[in-house]
């Protein structure tokens, strides 16, 4: 066990239960026992490795797609340029040179970084040596006067989720608990009618398990509202689908899926982005949301394999070997071609983002 668990476990004997949600902010962000306070998760001696972080080329393709976006909404002259959860940096340092040339795009650009961690703060200044971005603890803090263009890779994925299972009297919450011996343990509330989960009482059956995720919902609202007002675009790129079905909480550590409730703050917790609710949230707010598409044919449409093979001139042994596998590794359907989706936000009346349809 870790010093979280025995903090978790006061707290469940002196005020009963938790949510997952709960369970989830306090494992990951708990200001001195946190995972993303302690641990470094990416790379190949972390826990897990994002798409970013395999090749260059997907950042270079999100810039240049950024940019494009920006030109075809007349090229204004000021916009915020934001990452949500921007890890060590390496994606919005690649869009940063590879919008380079772009002409006015730098000039234009106001970098805007949410990321509640400190630590994780001073890994992406030190990304950026040339950049003087403004960081955000919370999207509701971000520029609401000027177009925002604003891309989230595997960031919704670890937002706190709830999770509900169907009973014949509504639903009971799934609860984080104690066992007798002192382990925390999954358990469930008592049933009750959920009024905001009507809707799925004609797509599920007694027994079926959904998660909800308030956070990502609130935060794809406040973008929504944005761009909706002022113009500009956003790429939510993760795991997931289009409808919540079944449990996908999940721990990761060393790159293996490890027991969730056993080291509190020593592993990574996600679950898969219900792309679903975010599209509807960024509707409800006045935002237009293009069809859900394949990692792997957004990154082709955007001319990823041209640029690999461009790349590839220059290598030999090795290194062009680890650079195919990487190409392979973005694009390919049994790979993260297809486990991973782009979802695009834009205002109604523009075209939606390069690579994606309406």
């Amino acid at each position: 066990m870790t010093a979280l668990a025995d903090l978790l476990r006061k707290q469940i004997r002196s005020t009963g239960p938790m949510t997952l949600a709960q369970y989830m902010a306090a494992c990951l962000l708990h200001p001195e026992h946190g995972y993303y306070t302690t641990q470094d998760a990416l790379g190949a001696d972390g826990d897990f490795t994002t798409s970013p972080e395999i090749s260059q080329m997907f950042g270079e393709l999100i810039g240049l797609c950024l940019a494009q976006a920006w030109i075809d909404q007349g090229a204004p002259e000021r916009f915020a340029l934001v990452e949500l959860g921007p890890g060590r940096g390496t994606l919005i340092a690649d869009v940063m040179r590879a919008t380079l040339q772009v002409p006015g795009f730098h000039a234009a650009a106001e970098l805007h970084l949410v990321e509640a961690s400190e630590r994780m703060r001073g890994k992406q200044a030190a990304a950026l040596p040339a950049a003087r971005p403004t960081w955000h603890d919370t999207a509701e803090t971000l520029p609401d006067d000027i177009p925002v263009y604003a891309i989230a890779n595997e960031f919704f994925d670890a937002l706190p989720i709830r999770q509900f299972q169907r009973d014949p009297k509504g639903w009971r919450e799934v609860m984080v608990g104690l066992a007798q011996d002192g382990r925390l343990e999954r358990g469930l509330s008592d049933p009750a009618p959920i009024d905001a989960l009507n809707r799925r009482l004609d797509d599920t059956e007694p027994g079926a398990l959904i998660e909800t995720c308030a956070h990502g919902t609130a935060i794809i609202d406040a973008l929504a509202r944005r761009i909706a007002g002022q113009g500009g675009m956003a790429l939510i790129i993760d795991y997931g689908g289009w409808h919540s079905d079944g449990d996908t909480f999940q721990a990761v550590r060393g790159h293996r899926p490890v027991d969730p409730f056993a080291e509190p703050g020593r592993a990574d917790l996600t679950a898969h982005v219900d792309f679903e609710a975010l599209a509807r949230a960024a509707l409800i707010a006045g935002c237009a949301a293009t069809q859900l598409t394949n990692q792997g044919v957004f990154l082709e449409r955007l001319g990823i394999t041209p640029r690999a093979q461009s790349l590839a001139k220059g290598l030999a042994g090795d290194a062009l070997d680890a650079h195919v596998a990487a190409h392979r590794r973005l694009t390919h359907p049994d790979e993260m071609g297809s486990l991973f989706k782009v979802l695009g936000l834009y205002p109604g009346t523009e075209s939606p983002p390069p690579g994606l349809d309406p």
